[in-house]
């Protein structure tokens, strides 16, 4: 069982930078993907970025180039930095693990942007 908790979200102006943070419970260096999801109101949830346990990373095209995503299996963290940050990026964020059987996800982190 992992239980993750996300950090880091706020409100921000369109230009700027957040860090998003998910700390997990326990050790994350067997889980095989670990990602962040956006569901923005009356959207579907899409994939943000994800990162396997070997360092492979995989972006949305709406995000490659601004926001990058790593992981700390030492430290059992996982962030996104979110640069350049515009209104569309507006979403509740959710950090993610899985296995190729299990998967968990955090309660989510609100990014907020606009001017």
């Amino acid at each position: 069982q992992v239980q993750l908790v996300e950090s880091g979200g706020g409100l921000v102006q369109p230009g700027e930078s957040l860090r998003l943070s998910c700390a997990a419970s326990g050790s994350i260096r067997n889980i095989d993907i670990m990602g962040w999801y956006r569901r923005a109101p009356e959207k579907q949830r899409e994939l943000v970025a994800a990162v396997s346990s070997s360092g492979v990373t995989n972006y949305a095209a709406s995000v490659k180039g601004r926001f990058t995503i790593s992981r700390d299996n030492a430290k059992n963290t996982l962030t996104l930095q979110m640069d350049n940050l515009k209104r569309e990026d507006t979403a509740m964020y959710y950090c993610n693990a899985a296995t190729p059987t299990l998967s968990w996800r955090g309660q989510g982190t609100q990014v907020t942007v606009s001017s």
